[in-house]
């Protein structure tokens, strides 16, 4: 345990010293006046416990011991640290004033050998408890903080897809729903966008499963960068097949962002020699939009998008089809 004294007479740094050595305690340090307290304070580590206890003279060259000890408490890391106040004061006023400031306890001038074991061995038994309830606080700090960031990466798993690392079904449901709640609320259109890779059956057979699950990858990338508003939403729905929520976007913005992926899957140029309709890779996009709904459930958004999706593969493949959803009047 470390301790620190502050006092201006030579013969009493002298004493203490003395008798805090005879009772065990080496680390003690010497100080003569608040100044020299401050710097010797600044030096130290207190967050890392470098110090326990200090016996502070009441009456000081520069400075009063009772306003030195209601600076220090005033600093957080010395909230802790008991001090006791040594003083030849023993008049009520002064030991009102020593306590209210912050001090632990006091010791009488002149000094009792057994007074000064005594009150040091219970400042510093406090010191040791104070310790170890830090120490179980920060452990217990630093256990949740553990728990809550583990929590994080289990709740990201469970809405992410293994494979491609987009939102899975579970996320994209949820989302639907929130979003059609919102629309609701703000009378807002809401967008909703389906796409399937085109004979990705033949890409398989050809290229191997290991070969499909690269191209899956490399799909999933390219949706997220041709989807660039923060509400916008991605996710792998099932196998070979993508859909994408778009708040506050209306029949003409589908038609665009439908676009705009069908063009982007296509640039990516992944070969596919098997497919009868490019000798790249392409999709087929539905799409469809609310505007301002008042009345149904997201579901009839999503059967209108997916009945879009078919439109476009019975229409050839590597294309787009827009529905408007009119359900929603």
């Amino acid at each position: 345990m470390n301790i620190l004294v502050v006092d201006d007479a030579r013969e009493i740094r002298l004493l203490l010293e003395n008798y805090l050595r005879q009772a065990g305690y080496e680390n003690v340090e010497f100080v003569t006046n608040g100044e020299e307290l401050m710097i010797k304070i600044t030096e130290k580590d207190l967050a890392a416990g470098e110090l326990d206890l200090i016996l502070l003279d009441v009456v000081l060259p520069d400075m009063n011991g009772v306003e030195i000890c209601s600076c220090l408490k005033m600093e957080p890391a010395m909230q802790d640290i008991p001090i006791i106040m040594v003083t030849g004061k023993q008049d009520d006023q002064t030991l009102r004033e020593a306590f209210e400031s912050g001090a632990m306890d006091y010791i009488k001038k002149p000094i009792s050998k057994i007074e000064l074991k005594a009150r040091v061995a219970s400042a510093l038994r406090l010191r040791k408890e104070i310790k170890k309830r830090n120490a179980r606080e920060r452990e217990l700090k630093e256990a949740t903080s553990k728990l809550k960031e583990a929590n994080k990466k289990l709740e990201k798993l469970a809405s992410q897809d293994g494979l491609t690392f987009l939102a899975n079904r579970r996320l994209f449901d949820e989302r639907l729903n929130e979003e059609w709640k919102r629309a609701r609320r703000e009378n807002s259109s809401m967008g909703l966008i389906m796409l399937d890779i085109d004979h990705f059956k033949y890409y398989n057979d050809l290229y191997g499963h290991q070969a499909g699950d690269d191209c899956l990858k490399k799909l999933a990338k390219k949706l997220e960068k041709l989807l660039y508003r923060p509400g916008d939403l991605v996710a792998r729905y099932g196998g070979e097949e993508f859909a994408a929520i778009l708040p506050r976007t209306d029949i003409t913005g589908v038609k665009r962002v439908a676009e705009r992926i069908r063009k982007g899957i296509r640039e990516l140029e992944i070969e596919h020699e098997d497919s009868p309709v490019d000798e790249y890779v392409t999709v087929s996009v539905g799409g469809t939009a609310s505007n301002y709904c008042r009345e149904g459930e997201p579901e009839m958004l999503l059967e209108k998008a997916d009945k879009a999706l078919y439109a476009a593969k019975n229409d050839g493949r590597n294309c787009v089809k827009v529905f408007a959803a009119d359900f929603c009047q």
